[in-house]
Parts: C-alpha cells; sequence; structure tokens
C-alpha cells in the first residue's frame, strides 16, 4: 500500500486544502496520473499518484485544510 501525503508546496507553506478529488475510491490510478488538487493561500496544484493501483481510501475530504506530510488517502 501507498500513502498519499499532503506535499510541502512551498519553503513558508505549511497546510494546504483539499479542492477536488479527481480520482473515486474503488477506481484504478496510475503513476504520474493526477489525483486530486490541493490550495494554498499561494497557488493551486494537480497532485500525481505516485504509484499504480486501486485509491483504496480518502481520509481528506474536499475543503478541508491540512498541515504538510497528512495522509490524504491510500492507494493499494
Amino acid at each position: 500500500m501507498f500513502e498519499v501525503r499532503m506535499p510541502q508546496l512551498g519553503e513558508t507553506v505549511s497546510t494546504g486544502t483539499v479542492n477536488v478529488w479527481l480520482k473515486s475510491v474503488g477506481e484504478a490510478v496510475r503513476a504520474d496520473e493526477p489525483l486530486l488538487e490541493i490550495g494554498t493561500d499561494k497557488v493551486d496544484t494537480e497532485i500525481e499518484a505516485q504509484a499504480d493501483g486501486t485509491l483504496l481510501e480518502i481520509r481528506v475530504g474536499e475543503g478541508e485544510e491540512v498541515p504538510v506530510g497528512t495522509v490524504l488517502a491510500v492507494i493499494g
């Protein structure tokens, strides 16, 4: 299993908000395929899957703000 974590999107950025999930639980994902969009006070960024597999779990819902390093989802 692979944990998708909130990335560090800038030196001064400590949190981010999940704007939208581009995949749903149960869907197949491929490495480098856009998985979700994260927003910060400076930029909106698409986060890509880092592994092939199935999106098993989404742990942070759309609109939720979380600190860098938080597990957002699990790919298995």
